[in-house]
């Protein structure tokens, strides 16, 4: 008698399997993460300008097309193919923002929404463009602290996952998530 496999379980082992080459794997993979993609897209959505042109749905599809093109990888499990998902929509996001500034060169800036954790300052919203570049500046001094953001922030993890994708343990996931908030509120108070 065989032992039923959890859904977590089931995705690390399809994730495995597409990593090594097993195209079919993916086909049997996306119809189990697509929900948790969809709430993924619908998280960053939420944190959007009122008005934006780009649906979750599109969101989704993006990261979906971006995801298939990572040949070769190593996929260790669950939490570390949504942290991969959740960059390459903040990654998508990023886009479309400096497609749209471009052209419209210094029409509306692109808004996120920092309100419900509090991330930056105490302004209602950040812009996309100006997070982005901090976090950016933020990978090169601590690429740890930089990862935590983005997938606490923009991934929509817990604690316990992001030590899980990171390979670090929740106490310092802690740590590292309260003194780069503190470092980002620094730099883009300064823009």
């Amino acid at each position: 008698m065989s032992v039923p496999t959890s859904p977590t379980h089931e995705v690390t082992r399809l994730l495995v399997a597409w990593g090594s080459g097993d195209r079919a794997a993916l086909d049997r993979l996306m119809p189990l993460v697509h929900e948790e993609l969809r709430r993924l897209a619908r998280h960053y959505m939420s944190r959007e300008r009122p008005g934006h042109t780009l649906q979750s749905t599109a969101l989704v599809n993006e990261a979906y097309l971006r995801l298939v093109e990572q040949e070769g990888m190593r996929w260790e499990n669950r939490a570390h193919f949504f942290g991969i998902a959740a960059r390459l929509m903040r990654q998508v996001l990023v886009d479309h923002a400096r497609g749209r500034q471009a052209a419209k060169r210094g029409g509306e800036q692109y808004r996120l929404s920092l309100s419900e954790v509090d991330l930056i300052s105490s302004r209602p919203d950040v812009n996309l463009l100006a997070l982005d570049e901090a976090l950016g500046r933020l990978e090169a001094v601590d690429p740890q602290k930089s990862r935590i953001i983005e997938l606490r922030y923009f991934g929509g993890l817990g604690i316990e996952e992001t030590a899980e994708v990171i390979g670090v343990s929740p106490a310092k996931v802690k740590r590292d998530w309260s003194m780069a908030r503190a470092w980002l509120r620094c730099e883009i108070g300064e823009e």
